[in-house]
């Protein structure tokens, strides 16, 4: 059997917790994480530790939250923990060269797609608003290109029809901790020989703004459910009406009465089955909604509350 590995974990999102348990639970050692620095968060905006931070800390982990890795000291003390390997999920800062040549058997990373589909910041919510019909998650090792590195290994998952952006991440991340326990000792041992990237088929995911939340009603009505599903937990679907935010977590095409004069936006029902709306072909329904203040209800618990009927979305 091998001796056991030092490793360097870097990550600072719940995505990158179960892979960091699969590396605590191995016979390995974590001897340091690196991760963002605290950010304000919540109405009160108080520094808040990242997942990733209160994990290591729980398990006694020395935690590094450096603000880039392009100072020399930085890239000294790392040096002086000797790493074996370091494993990259979800940190969110570039690793210069110098950064990624630490490491004896260098730096893998575990992505959200099946590479070289949507390399970048946002993959699965970019599956989910193009209408994949699977996605998945790659182990590769680490270059210094926007995820163009070699792969180790990869396993592909479908995208449930209804599935939002928050449990496909579950999923996913779930899926990377298991793929990186599956081929780490083989990474480690040099056993394991990454193939190239395909240079046919790239996609890049960009970041996701706020934003990118408000919805077009003159766009078809499969792609703003998909971009319902895409936002769901963040930045959330979200339109106008009489004025004020409406938050749109749920919904769904609808088959009947596809043909419309009226104006995308428009409400053309609302009753126990949800509100029925007019896009720039077909129509959908939205099913779960949130007015400011409130909590999220059932777009037929809306609808009861008060007339929607005409009434214009996005205006």
């Amino acid at each position: 059997m091998q001796s056991s590995a030092r490793i360097l974990f870097a990550g600072t999102p719940e995505f990158s917790v179960p892979a960091l348990l699969r590396l605590i639970a191995s016979r390995h050692d974590v001897i340091g994480v690196l991760t963002q620095p605290d950010r304000p968060a919540g109405r009160g905006r108080a520094m808040r530790a990242g997942p990733v931070k209160e994990t290591a800390l729980s398990y006694g982990i020395p935690v590094m939250q450096p603000a880039g890795l392009r100072d020399a000291s930085i890239q000294h003390e790392l040096s002086r923990l000797a790493p074996d390997l370091m494993v990259v999920v979800a940190y969110g800062l570039l690793l210069p060269a110098e950064v990624l040549a630490i490491p004896r058997a260098g730096c893998v990373n575990i992505h959200a797609s099946l590479l070289p589909r949507w390399r970048g910041a946002s993959p699965i919510n970019a599956a989910i608003l193009a209408g994949d019909d699977e996605t998945g998650v790659s182990l590769m090792r680490m270059e210094q290109g926007l995820d163009t590195g070699p792969v180790f290994a990869s396993q592909s998952v479908a995208i449930n029809p209804l599935e939002t952006a928050g449990e496909l991440h579950d999923r996913l991340a779930s899926l990377g901790g298991e793929l990186l326990a599956q081929h780490l000792d083989s990474i480690l041992a040099g056993e394991l020989e990454p193939q190239p990237q395909a240079s046919a088929g790239v996609t890049y995911a960009p970041r996701i703004n706020k934003s990118d939340g408000n919805i077009d009603w003159h766009k078809p009505a499969a792609e703003i459910v998909r971009a319902i599903r895409a936002y769901n937990p963040w930045p959330v679907a979200q339109t106008t009406l009489l004025g004020e935010q409406l938050r749109c977590w749920k919904g769904e095409t609808e088959l009947q009465g596809a043909y419309s004069d009226a104006e995308p936006g428009t409400v053309l029902a609302a009753d126990e089955r949800g509100i029925l709306v007019q896009t720039g072909e077909q129509l959908m329904r939205l099913t779960e909604v949130q007015a400011p203040g409130r909590k999220r209800v059932s777009a037929a618990e809306f609808a009861h509350a008060r007339a929607l009927d005409g009434a214009v979305l996005g205006r």
